[in-house]
């Protein structure tokens, strides 16, 4: 069975396990965890995750930053299965989604040592480094 991409509802028992693989792989390594006040803000989002079965491999999430513009946040592969394509599949979805919204560009706040996976995917970096939850990032951005 192969990869399936399908928006989660936000609140929803499949969101408890996207909530859950974010914290696994991005909050948990540094020390952070979310507060309800971080998954309040996210009740208006796009919630994009990639299933095998009932399984969650990866998610990511799209805010809209304005009429034209969407923001990926909070990407996250299951660490068994980075390296097998699932991040490519999850990213051109959600670059689908944003055409069918009629977003025309999608931005991001890449972890440096994320930026080679989105420069093979076409996205560009804008600006110099910066720090965010204590790493280096770099807003990349790309034309849909």
């Amino acid at each position: 069975m192969g990869i399936e991409v399908k928006e989660i509802k936000y609140a929803s028992s499949e969101y408890q396990l996207e909530v859950n693989l974010r914290h696994e792989v991005l909050r948990k390594p540094l020390g952070l965890k979310f507060s309800q006040e971080d998954l309040r803000a996210e009740k208006d989002d796009v919630h994009l995750g990639a299933f095998r079965g009932k399984a969650l491999f990866g998610c990511l999430l799209l805010r809209k930053v304005s009429d034209t513009v969407v923001k990926m946040r909070q990407v996250a592969v299951d660490p068994h299965a980075q390296g097998t394509g699932v991040g490519r599949i999850l990213v051109e979805a959600s670059e689908a989604k944003a055409r069918e919204l009629r977003y025309k560009e999608i931005e991001l706040n890449a972890r440096e040592t994320a930026v080679p996976f989105y420069l093979k995917l076409g996205y560009e970096v804008v600006g110099e480094t910066f720090g965010e939850v204590g790493l280096p990032h770099k807003k990349m951005r790309k034309s849909l």
